[in-house]
């Protein structure tokens, strides 16, 4: 048996809780008996050092590259997800994680500023991610693009507690969709709302008028998930293909 950390004999020593290490140590303290890996997926540094990176276990020791390689080739959600990003808010690291976390094709970051990346824990490093100036100039891109693909423009469904907006517990998400968030407090901007196939809204049962926007992107594309993905029998913790 490996000996405990450092930081682990100093919580030990001092009486306080000890929490379960995430991830993996150096390869050869992993796996002993076995000789380092020569898969050009796999992270040298890594291999050496260990991979304590929030990635599932299928993608321990693998370069960054490797695994959005390896999300492309299987098969990302034919969702995408649009922020609009007017105040640097802190919610859009958190909605690129949950994006990560259930394969969005790809993140639009609308607006002219740098995004607050904190609570993406690097997971925009697997994900893709573009930048538009706004969201007409967006939905523009995105209509030409599907158009010289010989795809029709995916549906784009604001979610927003606005008038005229519905349940999102009785909505059925197109497979091939646009869903789009605004920012903290305002919402999304008038612009948005005009473009927008559809707006939806989370049923609330408490007294606050709105739930955190981060928490609302989750909940949305949980919902997509529940209604369009296979995951009967799906950890996400298999072994290498």
């Amino acid at each position: 048996m490996r000996e405990p950390d450092p930081v682990t004999r100093a919580a030990m020593a001092s009486d306080e809780p000890v929490f379960r290490q995430v991830g993996v140590g150096p390869w050869q303290e992993e796996h002993p008996e076995q000789p380092l890996p020569t898969d050009p997926r796999y992270d040298c540094e890594l291999l050496d050092q260990g991979d304590r990176r929030n990635v599932l276990d299928r993608y321990r020791y693998w370069k960054v590259e490797a695994i959005r390689d390896d999300l492309d080739r299987r098969g990302r959600h034919e969702f995408e997800v649009a922020v609009e990003n007017w105040t640097h808010d802190f919610n859009i690291g958190s909605m690129v994680r949950t994006a990560n976390a259930f394969a969005a094709s790809r993140v639009h970051i609308v607006g002219p500023h740098k995004w607050n990346r904190k609570g993406s824990l690097m997971t925009e490093l697997y994900q893709h991610v573009v930048h538009d100036p706004d969201i007409a100039t967006m939905t523009t891109t995105l209509r030409e693009e599907t158009a010289g693909q010989g795809e029709p423009m995916p549906r784009m469904i604001a979610i927003d507690n606005v008038p005229g907006a519905v349940p999102m517990e009785t909505y059925h998400f197109p497979r091939r969709c646009l869903l789009m968030f605004g920012a903290e407090g305002p919402g999304l901007s008038e612009k948005a709302l005009e473009l927008a196939d559809d707006v939806v809204y989370i049923s609330q049962f408490g007294s606050v008028r709105s739930i955190n926007a981060g928490a609302a992107a989750a909940v949305a594309m949980h919902s997509w998930i529940c209604q369009h993905a296979g995951v009967a029998g799906q950890s996400g913790q298999g072994p290498l293909p």
